[in-house]
């Protein structure tokens, strides 16, 4: 499935599933830009795929102005946007504090909303838009009001959005993993036998018995980008390794 002479936006490009997704685009011949909040970061990940990177942080408006004229001025438009900036986090509602709420939802909602809203313009007619959501926006884990709502939230804007750009053809889905292994693992503050009792836990809650891989969720998030994809819109799709079940 090429996708040469396509142009395509990653947002947290630089690492997991963003980069996953990026170095897909790229080897079906798009041309990538890939974000990132830590210059440094985006910059080696942009060196390693080959692709154009930009500084920004999907939490401030601001940042999201300057990417969509970035965009404009270089490329004019815009066949495919993957908005997958993220971030996690886990408290019970009674512990929450403001800080706690707002983090996760200025980036996963509100930033992710406005990525969006703001790009519109520069979407060419017939592109796709793919949200990363998450298999818990069905689900209830304690501890995870917060960041199970913020994805909860995307897909209910994702299916909206659907309808509203139809007339143009652009198609607008969501993409929802289960336990995928990335980078984010190692950064938190786990030591390895922590780290390798919630691996057993979770697996244990998966049907497929195993993690998934930040490759298998980027090869949904280009097939649903392509042309075999072009009657689906307004979809979200699991890949949890039936953990949803």
């Amino acid at each position: 499935m090429s996708m040469q002479h396509k142009t395509a936006l990653v947002t947290g490009g630089n690492s997991g599933i963003g980069y996953a997704t990026a170095k897909e685009l790229k080897a079906r011949g798009a041309a990538v830009i890939i974000t990132g909040r830590r210059k440094e970061a985006v910059e080696k990940a942009a060196a390693e795929l080959g692709v154009i990177p930009f500084v920004a942080d999907q939490s401030c408006l601001g940042d999201t102005d300057r990417l969509a004229e970035e965009v404009k001025d270089r490329f004019g438009k815009l066949d495919i946007l993957f908005i997958n900036a993220g971030i996690t986090g886990s408290l019970p509602v009674e512990q929450a504090t403001e800080k706690h709420f707002d983090d996760i939802m200025n980036i996963n909602f509100k930033g992710a909303y406005f990525t969006l809203s703001k790009l519109i313009p520069l979407l060419a007619d017939g592109a796709s838009v793919v949200f990363l959501s998450s298999n818990t926006a069905s689900m209830s884990g304690p501890g995870s009001s917060v960041y199970s709502a913020s994805k909860a939230a995307l897909n209910s804007v994702m299916k909206i959005a659907a309808l509203e750009l139809a007339p143009r053809k652009i198609r607008v889905n969501a993409v929802s993993p289960g336990p995928t292994k990335t980078e984010v693992l190692n950064k938190g503050a786990f030591d390895g036998a922590t780290l390798k009792l919630i691996s057993e836990t979770l697996v244990n809650r998966i049907p497929l018995a195993k993690w998934g891989a930040a490759e298998d969720v980027a090869q949904m998030v280009v097939f649903l980008c392509g042309e075999p994809a072009n009657f689906i819109t307004g979809a979200d799709f699991l890949v949890d390794g039936g953990m949803s079940l």
